[in-house]
C-alpha cells in the first residue's frame, strides 16, 4: 500500500472505476442495481481503508473485488438470494462464475458496451436513458445527473429507479444487439459516448473519461464500419482530444482564441480528418458528421484569426437544420460574430435568451461580444451572471479571469 490518501484522490480514482466495475458486476450477477450498490459499498470501503492505507496499486481491481464479494454476501443474506442466484444470466449472455471475474480490457470494454446498449433500449425513455448511462457509466452522483437535466435530485432519483425497474421488469438483454436492431438505439447511444467524453473534458478530476468514450467510440465504430454517423462521432472525439494539451494551463481553461496550437497532436488531427473526409465522400450527412467537420475546420487554421469562418457558419446553419436545439443556434451565434462581427453575433444570441437564460456559457458569450463592443458595464453584468450560474470550479475561475480583466 502506498502511503495515506485524501478523500478527493480516493474519490477521483473511484470515478475512474466506477463505470467498469458496474459494467462487469452487472455481466457477473445479471443485476444492474444489485451491481451499483455493490460498488457504492466497496466505495464506503474505500473510504475508510484508502484514506489511511492508501490508494492500492490495482485500484479499479480493489473496487471489482470488494464490491463482488459485497455481492454475494447480499444474495446471501437476501430471502430472495437463492431465487437471484438461480436466476443469473437474465442479463447475462454467457454463464459467469463470480470467482472468475476477468480483468482483461477488451472484456471490460465489451462489458461497457452492453450495458450502454441495455440503458439505451427502446423501450426505456429517451431522457431516462442517457441519465441512467451517465449514472451508472460516467460516475456521476444522482445530484450531478440531476443538475446535468436542471431537475431535482429526488426527481431524478425516481427517473432512475424507473428506469432499472423497466429493464428488470422487461427483462432486457445484457448484450450489444444484432445488426437488425443497431439503427434504433444507434443515436441514444452516440449521444452518452459523447456526454461522457464532455464530462472529463469539463471536469478535469475525471479526464479518464476522455479515452473511455474514444475507446467504447472506437470499438462502436468496429460492430458499425458502415455507419457514418459512427464516425463522425468518433472524428469528433478524435478532433477535440487532439487539443487536450492546450485546452488547461497552470490550472485555468485556455479559450480556443488563446491555445498555443503547437501543443495539438498533429496525428490525432490526420485521423479526425481522414474520418471527415471519408463521411464527406459517403454524402449521408448527420449531426455527429458536420460537427466533426466543424471541428476540422477549426483543427485546420493556423491560427484562430485565420479561421475559415464562413465555412464554420455554413456547416452550423447545415447542423440546425439537423439538430435545432438552443444550444446549436448559440454556437452558430458566436461564430456569426466572429464571421460578420460582435454586432451581428449579439442580435443572434439575444434572440435566444428565452432558451438559454439559465446557462452560464450563453451569457459569458454576450459579455464577450458586448465587450467587443465596448458595452462594459453591460459586460461586467453579463459576466457576473455567468459566474453565478457556472457549475464547475473550472468555468468559475475562467469567467472570473475574464471579470478581473475587463474591472
Amino acid at each position: 500500500m502506498a502511503p495515506s490518501a485524501d478523500k478527493n484522490l480516493v474519490e477521483r480514482v473511484f470515478r475512474e472505476a466506477n463505470g467498469p466495475a458496474v459494467a462487469t458486476l452487472t455481466r457477473v450477477f445479471g443485476d444492474i442495481t444489485l451491481a451499483e450498490d455493490a460498488v457504492q459499498d466497496a466505495f464506503a470501503v474505500a473510504l475508510q481503508r484508502w484514506v489511511d492505507d492508501g490508494v492500492p496499486p490495482n485500484p479499479a481491481g480493489w473496487i471489482v473485488t470488494t464490491a463482488r464479494n459485497r455481492a454475494i454476501d447480499k444474495l446471501r443474506r437476501d430471502t430472495r438470494g437463492r431465487a437471484l442466484h438461480s436466476q443469473l444470466g437474465v442479463l447475462t449472455p454467457d454463464s459467469v462464475d463470480p470467482a472468475e471475474i476477468t480483468e482483461d480490457e477488451a472484456v471490460v470494454e465489451d462489458d461497457q458496451l452492453r450495458l450502454i446498449f441495455t440503458c439505451c433500449h427502446p423501450s426505456i425513455r429517451v431522457e431516462d436513458r442517457i441519465a441512467l448511462t451517465l449514472r451508472l457509466l460516467g460516475g456521476l452522483s444522482v445530484e450531478e445527473v440531476a443538475r446535468s437535466f436542471l431537475v431535482g435530485e429526488p426527481a431524478m432519483a425516481k427517473r432512475l429507479v424507473r428506469a432499472k425497474r423497466k429493464i428488470s421488469d422487461a427483462r432486457i438483454p445484457y448484450r450489444v444487439p444484432g445488426p437488425e436492431e443497431l439503427p434504433e438505439r444507434l443515436h441514444s447511444v452516440l449521444t452518452v459516448i459523447y456526454l461522457i467524453y464532455t464530462i472529463g473534458v469539463d471536469d478535469p478530476a475525471r479526464s479518464p473519461l476522455r479515452a473511455d468514450a474514444i475507446r467504447l467510440g472506437r470499438a462502436l465504430m468496429g460492430l458499425m464500419a458502415d455507419e457514418p454517423e459512427v464516425m463522425g462521432l468518433v472524428a469528433l472525439l478524435l478532433l477535440s482530444e487532439a487539443r487536450a494539451s492546450a485546452r488547461y494551463a497552470d490550472g485555468e481553461l485556455v479559450l480556443l482564441r488563446h491555445q498555443d496550437r503547437s501543443l495539438w497532436d498533429r496525428s490525432l488531427i490526420e485521423e479526425g480528418h481522414a474520418l471527415v473526409r471519408t463521411c464527406i465522400r459517403r454524402n449521408l450527412p448527420g449531426p455527429f458528421q458536420v460537427q466533426a467537420a466543424i471541428q476540422a475546420v477549426h483543427c485546420a487554421a493556423p491560427s484562430f484569426e485565420h479561421t475559415d469562418w464562413a465555412q464554420v457558419v455554413t456547416l452550423y446553419d447545415q447542423l440546425v437544420t439537423l439538430l435545432p436545439t438552443p444550444v446549436v443556434q448559440m454556437n452558430r451565434a458566436i461564430a456569426v460574430g466572429e464571421h460578420l462581427g460582435p454586432e451581428e453575433g449579439l442580435a443572434a444570441l439575444d434572440g435566444l435568451t428565452g432558451a438559454l437564460d439559465g446557462n452560464h456559457s450563453f451569457h459569458a458569450s454576450r459579455a464577450t461580444m458586448l465587450s467587443r463592443l465596448g458595452r462594459r458595464e453591460e459586460a461586467l453584468v453579463a459576466f457576473e451572471r455567468a459566474y453565478a450560474l457556472a457549475q464547475t470550479e473550472t468555468s468559475r475561475t475562467s469567467i472570473s479571469t475574464e471579470l478581473e480583466s475587463l474591472r
